[in-house]
């Protein structure tokens, strides 16, 4: 029997025995010793037993004070440690000495080195025989960054209710009665206006003449005509409250009516993309209960018919219990009429069964998944009969012949859904020929790292890149240009085997937030600027890498006053007394058809359009940046034409004066001649050197007249992440550098260690040259060997190679918590709570409400709200505006998620390390002290937050740094909730003693770490 100091911990960090991470005892190397490999891995390397302390077979070898030995270990799952002496009065494992076993897991036989200092007593393992330099095998490897069919696309997004007219004998939608029975009424802009199908075809013209290759319609679907409360009626004009999945909407016309619109537009040269939606349909389902406030699983589990309790998530992919809708869901689900019943088509979206019945969402944690969307029935999506109906539903519309689809709120839906429902659309597709064929979905979030999970782990092809629409407007608006430079570079989430940054659909503003020339004008641009940097907002989106997309009327100068429905005007003279009487960018207010290709921002459009199309390199060619100032002024990338192997330089500049700057290239003695916004070539010179001038709120592009410099030898390449024997967790960044200045594309590999085929993870073809693995789903202990083949524009070939092995997340350092000199404007807490706290909608930014107040001792943005009890999400944003925001771990992340049940909550930023959260999340910990007065606060003060501990990464460890602290001693405690009702002392002592610090010298950094398992607290300082 294994003796309990050797049973196995939870896989902790199996990889510290690599990174040398494990705590050093003294030395005692006086005596002759022996170390001995001992585990469950004995009995395949010679043993007679397993956990032998004393089996010669496994004894390591002495050599100085280090023992070692290689063996081939077969594959599967094992745990070790060394015993010393052949006894287990002494033996180092995970954390030293009687440590936890070490986690090791092989997919595949693998030859290691195991290893035992006797000075350090850390334990290692090194993989023998890895993938060293480059050689002929590598070239097989070496492959291009993708470019699928569909990454050079220009989009126009079309809301057909809003557009055109075709025909009038539609605009009821062939039903009877008033506006409250047909959803028609012109005047009302929460009501159908006449928009429809045939409309659109007969301008397609117009649409063409902006050099649009494709079309993305609103959702055409039947739609429940009218939903509200009495008084609070609106129509489904927009198309998000489908009945019937299988037929358009009457009052946008006809099954037919859309196949010739399909037709018309290809033999036009245009794709025709659907906007689909498979998260909810129509409110047709009511609660018995009469109530809509979310209840959680927790508290209200799914039950069988039979009463038991399940978790549906244990039934994913498997044929869920029998349920009965009488008994198994946390609400009573009821149709509003008898109609109801079987209003929805496919007949199975009538089975109340098939909807979460959780009430309504509030935007946080499982709620985003499991709740209504605004009263909208939620499907299912865990269900296989969902993932199963959608799938025939929407392959139906691909033997159609409809082009693409974009899909509707899809981080509202389980990743596992887009797992198989993706893929099956993907394949439908092929099946018809039509293998072009491109999804992209709606993930309303700007962080790279977040939405790129729905590209990878998700398997769409691309999602829309808001994260483009808050840098790109801002910088119009004449934010820094290196805040731009910060957002490409994150390109790297989204490269893997399939898809990368290039594909994504990038756009300005839309239905549902507003419109690119409102925000610029709310930023204070008036007159022939706010003209100018509109156009500056959509040179940017044209001739930077991504696809594109137009909002309808944007071309025609729209601005709008919001989101919704301020900002879905009528194409067609209006009947809307708000709409007419709106200010229009380049034109004049009023009632009139608005299709005018003389408009100057159309015919700005048109000629971007052109310039993209003629020089495809400005589509999809490889973007690298060259030049970003720190504040507004130029941002200058480098875009590449592989084929012809010639560079082309985009430079952007957003302030008011001409702007110059000298910078690098890939070629050298050329002339650069104009191609868009300039009339003069610039030159560069040997040293590949080129200076570029651009007038103030535009973008000029050039175009080198001779191919680059190719190199004549291959570069050097390093594999720098992981470093051999480095901790894989998470989404973990594989990455390279490599040498020189020339285009080059780094193709990235792995394998686990023993296997021989490599897997492709993606290829990056622009600095910094990265991808990223995750490693999420593999056990602990698993050694991974990667490699990166990296091809130049010669096509010449380097290799090199590493290996990592997967552990538990160590946590981000200890951050500086020293106040920065500047503080922002304003910082605002938007989110699903903002009505709550008396804004007129949720998610705004710009809300007085919601915005929080400067502590001017502590430099902590801070504010206490009563609000609902309930779930809620949020997220920081700074100086009224999404263009900077903070969520989860004070990243640029997800939503962050809190619930109240007394509706007492109070909000906290921090400027330095942007870690934003409230009290309901977990308590707020500081450490007061009587070093406190030498910060700004009183000493002893719990309440002041300069010795503000955080937990960014949620694992229970607090931590502070700062270098303000004096040379001295002193003392302090660790306080919870910014008062002494619970305070913990030396050695984790509630109410305990103090704690002593010891500052050796002025702008020493002192750290604090306090454990909020143990309430130990360990401070530094040196």
């Amino acid at each position: 029997m294994v003796p309990s100091r050797l049973r196995p911990l939870a896989l902790a960090s199996a990889a510290a025995l690599a990174a040398g991470l494990l705590t050093p005892l003294a030395a005692t190397a006086a005596d002759p010793r022996t170390a001995t490999l001992a585990g469950d891995l004995q009995s395949e390397l010679g043993c007679a037993k397993d956990w032998d302390e004393a089996c010669t077979a496994t004894q390591l070898t002495q050599s100085g004070t280090t023992y070692s030995k290689t063996f081939t270990v077969p594959a599967g799952s094992y745990e070790w440690k060394v015993a010393i002496n052949g006894a287990w009065d002494e033996s180092y494992g995970e954390g030293g000495r009687d440590g936890g076993n070490i986690a090791l897991n092989l997919p595949n036989a693998a030859k290691l080195t195991f290893t035992y200092d006797d000075v350090t007593h850390q334990l290692g393992i090194t993989p023998v025989g890895l993938a060293g330099a480059t050689t002929a095998a590598d070239a097989t490897l070496a492959k291009d960054s993708l470019r699928n069919p569909l990454t050079k696309e220009r989009f126009y997004f079309v809301m057909a209710d809003r557009f055109a007219n075709g025909d009038k004998a539609n605009d009821t939608g062939g039903l009877s009665g008033g506006r409250l029975e047909t959803g028609f009424d012109p005047t009302d802009k929460g009501f159908y206006h006449g928009g429809d199908l045939k409309g659109v075809q007969d301008r397609l013209d117009y649409i063409k003449g902006m050099g649009t290759t494709a079309i993305w319609l609103t959702p055409s679907f039947k739609n429940r005509p009218v939903q509200g409360t009495e008084g609070a009626e609106s129509a489904g004009y927009h198309g998000y409250w489908i009945t019937d999945f299988t037929q358009i909407d009457p009052h946008l016309g006809s099954n037919a009516d859309m196949k010739a619109l399909i037709d018309a537009a290809h033999a036009k040269g245009m794709k025709v993309f659907f906007d689909i939606i498979t998260n909810h349909t129509a409110d047709v389902i009511d609660y018995t209960e009469g109530q809509y406030t979310y209840r959680n699983k927790a508290s209200y589990p799914y039950k069988d018919a039979a009463g038991k309790a399940f978790d549906d998530r244990d039934y994913l992919g498997k044929t869920f219990p029998e349920m009965d809708a009488a008994t198994s869901f946390p609400y009573t689900p009821v149709f509003k009429s008898e109609a109801d019943r079987t209003v929805k088509v496919p007949a199975w979206l009538n089975d109340p069964l098939m909807y979460h019945n959780r009430g309504d969402s509030t935007w946080a944690g499982e709620s985003s998944t499991y709740g209504d969307f605004v009263g909208l029935d939620d499907l299912f999506t865990e269900r296989p009969e969902v993932v199963k109906g959608m799938g025939e539903i929407y392959k139906t519309w691909v033997d159609f012949g409809i082009d693409g689809f974009r899909i509707d709120t899809v981080k509202h839906v389980n990743m596992e859904f887009w797992q198989q429902f993706i893929p099956e659309i993907l394949g439908q597709a092929k099946a018809v020929g039509n293998a072009d064929f491109f999804a992209f979905g709606e993930v309303y979030d700007s962080s790279p790292q977040f939405l790129s999970t729905y590209t990878t782990e998700g398997k769409l092809q691309a999602t829309l890149d808001f994260g483009f629409q808050a840098r790109g407007v801002d910088y119009a608006k004449g934010g820094k240009a290196s805040s731009l430079a910060d957002f490409y570079a994150q390109d790297d989430w989204y490269t893997d085997a399939d898809s990368n940054a290039y594909q994504l659909p990038t756009f300005l503003g839309n239905h549902d937030m507003g419109r690119a020339a409102m925000f610029i004008r709310d930023g204070g641009a008036t007159g022939e600027t706010l003209m100018a940097r509109t156009k500056l907002a959509n040179s940017l989106m044209y001739l930077t890498r991504g696809q594109p997309v137009t909002y309808y009327g944007d071309e025609q100068g729209f601005m709008g006053t919001g989101g919704d429905k301020e900002s879905r005007q009528d194409m067609f003279a209006t009947k809307v007394a708000d709409f007419a009487t709106q200010p229009v960018l380049g034109d004049t207010a009023g009632a009139k058809d608005r299709y005018n290709t003389a408009h100057p921002l159309y015919a700005h459009l048109a000629a971007l359009s052109k310039a993209r199309a003629k020089h495809p390199a400005l589509g999809d060619g490889l973007q690298q940046v060259r030049y970003a100032a720190d504040g507004d002024g130029l941002f200058v990338t480098s875009r590449y034409d592989k084929g012809a192997k010639v560079e082309y330089l985009v430079a952007a500049n957003n302030s008011t004066a001409t702007q110059k700057t000298t910078l690098e290239s890939w070629t050298g003695k050329a002339m650069f001649t104009p191609v868009f916004g300039t009339d003069h070539a610039v030159k560069s010179g040997a040293d590949r050197k080129v200076t570029v001038d651009v007038p103030p709120m535009s973008v000029s592009v050039w175009r080198a007249n001779k191919p680059i410099v190719t190199p004549a030898a291959a570069p050097l390449v390093t594999l720098k992440t992981p470093a051999d024997g480095g901790v894989l967790n998470g989404r973990t960044e594989i990455g390279a550098d490599v040498s020189g200045n020339n285009p080059a594309q780094a193709t990235f590999l792995y394998r686990p260690v023993g296997a021989t085929s490599w897997t492709t993870l993606g290829t990056d073809d622009n600095a910094p040259y990265r991808v990223y693995h995750d490693v999420s789903k593999l056990p602990l202990g698993t050694p991974l060997e990667y490699r990166v083949v990296v091809k130049d524009s010669a096509g010449h070939i380097s290799a090199d190679g590493s290996w990592g092995i997967t552990g538990k997340a160590t946590g981000p350092a200890v951050e500086n918590g020293d106040r920065p000199a500047t503080q922002p404007g304003a910082v605002s807490v938007p989110g699903s709570h903002n009505d709550e706290m008396g804004c007129a909608a949720d998610w705004v930014p710009a809300c007085e409400q919601a915005q929080l107040g400067l502590d001017a001792k502590d430099g902590i943005w801070k504010k206490s709200y009563d609000i609902k009890p309930g779930s809620y999400a949020y997220k920081a944003a700074l100086d009224k505006d999404w263009a900077v925001n903070y969520g989860v771990g004070g990243s640029n992340g997800a939503n962050i998620s809190y619930d109240t049940a007394d509706g007492k909550v109070s909000f906290y930023y921090d400027p330095t390390t942007h870690w934003v959260t409230s009290d309901e999340e977990g308590p707020i910990i500081t450490a007061p002290g009587d070093f406190q007065g030498a910060l700004g606060c009183d000493n002893w003060a719990p309440a002041c937050m300069r010795p503000w501990l955080q937990d960014k990464d949620g694992d229970g460890s607090y931590t502070w740094s700062t270098t303000k602290i004096p040379a001295g001693t002193y003392s302090f405690k660790i306080a919870h909730g910014l008062g002494w009702d619970e305070n913990y002392g030396a050695g984790g002592v509630r109410d305990g003693g103090n704690i002593t610090l010891s500052v050796p010298s002025d702008g020493a950094t002192t750290t604090f770490v306090y454990d909020s398992a143990t309430h130990v607290t360990k401070v530094t300082s040196g």
